[in-house]
């Protein structure tokens, strides 16, 4: 994943910061407790394609 990409991209819901989480292939939102997955190294950045994280999972 590119850094400058990483720097510009923002949670669609919250307008907040991701955390990349390369092992798992996804761009995570903290505060929204969602998971973006990057599908041929594009990130989709649709609410509905996004894994909702469980609460036992740790971030």
């Amino acid at each position: 994943m590119d850094k400058k990409l990483l720097d510009i991209l923002a949670c669609p819901v919250c307008k907040g910061p991701l955390v990349y989480k390369q092992e798992a292939g996804e761009l995570v939102c903290k505060a929204d407790r969602l998971a973006y997955p990057i599908k041929d190294d594009i990130p989709v950045m649709l609410e509905e394609e996004a894994r909702k994280l469980p609460a036992e999972e740790e971030l």
